[in-house]
């Protein structure tokens, strides 16, 4: 009978960001399997953000129910807090990560050294105020020469098929996703070990980076939440370079993103004339939110930042939005924890992009919250 109570308090506790949970159990005497159920769950989920659940003064009653139940070889059992808190010590002991204490947000740099990389930019935006794009317009892409990148696009082998999905699309760590301007639509995605030799992106417009991480940032906020631009501006600090590829893995608390309902082809031009982002037809073409979405849902994207953008040639500039230095796309995928740990960037990326299932691709706009994640930052040549 007690056991959702348990586990309500266990999810609020890894929701808050914890990752080592200490179940201390010596006035415990029975465990049924819904308790064990519990214990399992969450363990598993803790392992997969390289959190652990550890069992405290275990009962020899309660020990036996683990043994037969056959779950014992999935906790480590302690008769001592003292020897948990060395075994975490040294687990999470990691000389090489720099912490940063700001007023509003935790920041642990784990410095790799990494060397820039080049940034690319595809196709033009001229065409999309007033949706006049055909396919002269479109630039494709060999999917093995872009790792990093976001923009409009879509897959397809004719014009007449991919013409009429183009839509936000992100690809990170050469994972690519789109989700196509139509009603109804849902994500698709290529995944990089599915993919073929040969495979192309089309391009209405966008950009794509390649390049080693000169760092990882792993965040967490001290006080409320951290907004996006907020964060931007912390790990630009951290490197020399102007221009940056980010790729961001969070957890959401709240986004601000839009992505277009209709695709931008000469067919679908406004008969009225006016751009699409004009008053008279925006809600027709843009998705935009009047409320922050999508809470405790993780986000994976890639995108760059702009230091001082008149240091830029025009081309860096023309894809950055208007008022903003940094231009990021991602994908929302399922409710998960996630790893804390820099160390474990990598992997996390490779987990998110194999293991959960993603709902949409959207721009993401600053005023997105986040409580806690990562970010990559590769710096990036002109």
């Amino acid at each position: 009978m007690s056991s959702p109570d348990v586990q309500r308090q266990i999810e609020d506790l890894i929701r808050s960001g914890e990752r080592i949970l200490v179940v201390d159990l010596e006035a415990v005497n029975y465990i049924s399997s819904a308790g064990l159920r519990v214990f399992l769950t969450a363990q598993k989920n803790l392992k997969k953000a390289n959190g652990e659940i550890f069992l405290l003064k275990v009962p020899d009653v309660v020990l036996g129910i683990l043994r037969t139940s056959g779950m014992l070889g999935f906790f480590r059992v302690f008769a001592d807090p003292a020897a948990i808190a060395s075994h975490t010590g040294k687990r999470t002991a990691a000389s090489s990560i720099e912490t940063i204490e700001a007023e509003d947000v935790s920041l642990r740099w784990l410095d790799r050294g990494g060397k820039p990389g080049s940034l690319t930019v595809m196709g033009s935006q001229a065409p999309l105020a007033l949706a006049t794009y055909t396919e002269k317009d479109v630039v494709s892409v060999k999917a093995d020469e872009i790792r990093f990148g976001a923009g409009l696009a879509a897959v397809g082998e004719t014009y007449a098929e991919y013409s009429r999905v183009f839509g936000e699309s992100v690809i990170v760590d050469r994972n690519f996703y789109f989700y196509p301007a139509v009603r109804h639509a849902a994500v698709d995605f290529m995944l990089a070990a599915e993919q073929e030799a040969g495979l192309e992106y089309r391009f209405f417009h966008g950009f794509g980076f390649t390049g080693e991480y000169r760092g990882i940032a792993a965040f967490e906020s001290v006080e409320g939440f951290v907004d996006l631009s907020r964060l931007t501006d912390l790990v630009c600090a951290r490197v020399n370079a102007n221009v940056l590829g980010l790729v961001l893995l969070a957890e959401s608390k709240g986004l601000w993103g839009m992505h277009m309902k209709q695709v931008p082809t000469a067919e679908n031009s406004p008969g009225n004339g006016s751009e699409i982002f004009d008053a008279s037809n925006f809600a027709a073409w843009m998705s935009f939110p009047v409320d922050p979405s999508d809470a405790d849902s993780i986000v994976m994207g890639a995108g760059i930042a702009v230091k001082d953008r008149n240091l830029e040639r025009p081309e860096v500039r023309q894809i950055l939005p208007s008022g903003s230095c940094f231009h990021i796309h991602a994908g929302v995928f399922s409710k998960e924890p996630l790893s804390k740990n820099p160390e474990q960037f990598e992997a996390e990326l490779k987990r998110i992009a194999t293991e959960l299932e993603v709902f949409k691709v959207q721009h993401l706009l600053g005023q997105s919250c986040f409580s806690r994640g990562m970010v990559g930052v590769i710096e990036l040549k002109g």
